[in-house]
């Protein structure tokens, strides 16, 4: 589990999300974690699986996990 500090008062993570094929999958899983309180960005890329979420503090692995169940995808950890 490895989160990096790229500007002063945010976080960044990077997790592993499994069942994304597509810009579509990407849409939804960025969609629904960009509503977690204090997350600023997030980037999906369905090739390797990986989404990366910067925001102003530490997220609660829960919190990530439900926002993508709600997607319809299954997250498998961080990276």
């Amino acid at each position: 589990m490895t989160a990096q500090t790229d500007t002063p008062g945010s976080v960044t993570a990077v997790y592993k999300v499994s069942g994304m094929s597509c810009g579509h999958c990407e849409g939804a899983v960025s969609g629904e974690i960009s509503e977690l309180p204090g997350v600023s960005s997030v980037k999906a890329v369905a090739s390797t699986g990986e989404v990366t979420v910067v925001s102003a503090a530490a997220l609660d692995d829960e919190a990530v996990r439900a926002a993508v169940d709600e997607a319809g995808f299954e997250l498998v950890g961080k990276v």
